[in-house]
């Protein structure tokens, strides 16, 4: 099951849960306050493919002996 983050309106917090795609807008209460006016976030996620990591942050792949994708192609 994925992990959803969500912010909270009233308080600002912000947490994450592990929950069934078909529940991920489903009414859910702030883990800090246990308000009901919360706000899902657009989350980052992290892949690998034939062994190049895919990510949609701005980090290196990882693989790279000199520290950036751009020394190995990956970009």
């Amino acid at each position: 099951m994925p992990i959803y983050e969500y912010t909270c309106q009233d308080c600002g917090g912000s947490f994450e849960t592990i929950r069934a795609m078909k529940d991920a807008d489903a009414e859910l209460a702030c883990t800090h306050c246990q308000s009901h006016h919360i706000k899902r976030n657009l989350s980052l996620f992290n892949a690998a493919s034939g062994g190049i990591a895919l990510t949609t942050s701005n980090s290196s792949c990882g693989g790279c002996a000199g520290g950036s994708c751009s020394s190995c192609g990956a970009n």
